[in-house]
């Protein structure tokens, strides 16, 4: 799976709850903040199994011709934009609409099903996933524990304490749980 990065614009918006958690004013160590929310948020998606704001994502998945449906990585999915044919040897092209199936079922997970491979061992499946358009979208909880996690970061840099107890507490109810022998519905 391929992700591309947070937005700047959702790494801003943390930093400027953590500030308010932290009480600073101004710019003062804006780089450390970044990489702390950088680091909050990227935790938060672990613990979670969700992308938190809306970003493009790829996963290159076996093409075996008759295949069953298959689990893309990222939740939740939005929308699955294409599926490209990736040969062993030569250029990946384009599969049409009728050589592949897509879902996204009621859980927001993304499914794709390989009909006619063509010469493809395997497809490149494109879509995006995230729980929010943007960071004010999110839910509360979530970007409170974030901007928490950035603020013990940045307090605790030398101590090595574990971060609150009440992150994991926030973000609990929106934990996806994945079962590794899914099968689409």
């Amino acid at each position: 799976m391929t992700v591309s990065g947070v937005s700047p614009a959702a790494i801003a918006a943390a930093v400027e709850e953590a500030r308010g958690f932290l009480r600073l004013e101004g710019e003062a160590e804006q780089a450390l903040l970044e990489r702390l929310a950088a680091t909050a948020i990227t935790l938060a998606e672990a613990f979670t199994g969700t992308l938190l704001v809306t970003r493009t994502v790829e996963d290159v998945l076996p093409a075996a011709r008759g295949g069953g449906w298959q689990l893309l990585a990222a939740a939740p999915v939005r929308a699955i934009g294409g599926v490209m044919g990736l040969p062993a040897e030569g250029a990946p092209f384009v599969l049409p609409p009728d050589a592949y199936a897509v879902d996204v079922d009621g859980a927001a997970r993304g499914w794709v099903r390989v009909i006619a491979p063509g010469a493809a061992g395997r497809v490149a499946v494109s879509y995006t996933a995230g729980l929010a358009v943007d960071w004010d979208a999110l839910p509360p909880p979530i970007a409170q524990g974030v901007a928490m996690l950035i603020a013990h970061l940045f307090n605790d840099r030398d101590a090595g304490r574990a971060p609150p107890a009440a992150v994991a507490a926030l973000w609990r109810p929106y934990r996806r749980m994945r079962l590794m022998a899914e099968a689409h519905p």
